[in-house]
């Protein structure tokens, strides 16, 4: 017989965690034993049932969930962390990886990949699983290697993106036409496989082409 799951779910949009406690409980080994739509009460909730694995969602009302995700983390070593969200970029993978998550789960993958990422959680904490993780991982690979083959304008240009520049203002601190500028900018977020600021600044901070110590504009 397999060894019994203890779970607390945490999501702020009260439908939905309605659903994922009825979902989780349908596991015959699982049980959900406290639920909460507010990542404040979480940190008191879990210390108090001392569950397995708690179920996080990243967008909560009060708290970021990858934020909260790390904090429990630290508190609670042995806890199966898994991290469920909408959002299923690899900016947020690797966030909820760095984070010290067990499991990363898209909410629109089935019933039985978040039962699985569960069982996952409860018996390997600290080790980390995703589907779509490998391809994720060769997408950083190869932003990596752009990275390293920006040249000394493009990253002159990141620089003065990550401060929150326009294209008319680089233009104008890099003494070239509007035109000029828009190229570099466009061959930059080529190479960052980014398709906007937010895009090239968050890559650019995961391969360390920039420092998180510096005020960034995103």
């Amino acid at each position: 017989m397999s060894k019994s799951i203890t779970v607390v779910i945490v999501d702020g949009h009260t439908l939905t965690r309605y659903g994922l406690v009825r979902l989780v409980s349908s596991g015959a080994e699982i049980t959900v034993v406290a639920e909460s739509g507010l990542g404040a009460d979480a940190a008191a909730m879990i210390a108090s049932a001392q569950p397995d694995v708690v179920v996080l969602d990243v967008l909560l009302p009060d708290l970021d969930g990858l934020d909260l995700a790390r904090e429990l983390r630290h508190r609670h070593p042995s806890l199966g962390i898994v991290v469920l969200t909408s959002d299923d970029h690899d900016d947020v993978l690797f966030r909820a990886l760095d984070g010290g998550a067990s499991a990363f789960v898209a909410k629109t993958a089935p019933n039985a990949e978040l039962l699985g990422a569960i069982r996952h959680a409860a018996v390997a904490a600290s080790s980390f699983t995703a589907t779509g993780l490998a391809s994720a991982l060769a997408r950083r690979s190869q932003a990596l290697e752009r990275g390293h083959a920006l040249s000394p304008r493009e990253r002159e240009v990141l620089a003065l993106l990550a401060g929150g520049q326009s294209v008319p203002a680089i233009a104008s601190a890099m003494f070239v036409s509007l035109s000029t500028a828009k190229t570099y900018v466009s061959r930059l977020y080529d190479k960052l496989g980014a398709t906007n600021r937010a895009n090239a600044i968050m890559t650019a901070l995961r391969l360390g082409l920039i420092s998180a110590e510096l005020p960034v504009a995103v």
